[in-house]
């Protein structure tokens, strides 16, 4: 995970989006979140990133069809590159997202500590719409029409994730 090199970036609270090759889904959700983050003014106070399980995508664009369903919804995922999760970085991050149930798995297997896997939580779980649901569908073998479908559910549950997280970085902002 890149060092944050100035003062407030050190205190922000760090986010990963974590999927299989990080050009579908984790992508798409790092930049809605980003976006949240960003129009409300927190951009100083987050920090959000994505990466993938896999590493056979390092260093690839987004998929086009998750930058065309990305573009048509108003975000730009054109300078999205893909790189792999690595273990060290949970002593950096407060907060790691899975988008399905084997990435869940994944991560917490590669946690070296309780905390670290405490760190890890499903993108559906912060959304009470999908109660019951847990993975975010993989649109990798699918169309144009499921990314689009794909992005919908994870604009939803990223917004009631920032939902959830928004008064602490408010909170900490007055603090300041």
């Amino acid at each position: 995970m890149p060092q944050a090199t100035d003062e407030s970036q050190n205190e922000a609270f760090r986010i990963s989006m974590v999927c299989t090759g990080n050009i579908c889904r984790s992508p798409m959700a790092e930049i809605v979140l980003r976006d949240l983050v960003e129009r409300a003014g927190l951009g100083d106070r987050v920090q959000v990133s994505s990466a993938g399980t896999g590493e056979w995508h390092v260093g690839e664009h987004a998929d086009p069809r998750t930058v065309a369903a990305l573009e048509a919804h108003g975000f730009d995922g054109s300078t999205h590159r893909a790189r792999q999760f690595d273990a060290d970085w949970f002593d950096s991050l407060d907060l790691v997202v899975a988008l399905d149930r084997s990435h869940e798995r994944v991560l917490r297997s590669w946690a070296r500590t309780d905390d670290d896997r405490a760190k890890v939580r499903l993108l559906l779980s912060f959304d009470p719409e999908y109660a019951g649901r847990s993975d975010v569908p993989d649109p990798y073998y699918s169309d144009a029409a499921m990314f689009d479908s794909v992005l919908g559910m994870i604009e939803h549950s990223c917004r009631a994730l920032f939902r959830q997280l928004e008064p602490a970085f408010r909170h900490s902002r007055q603090a300041l």
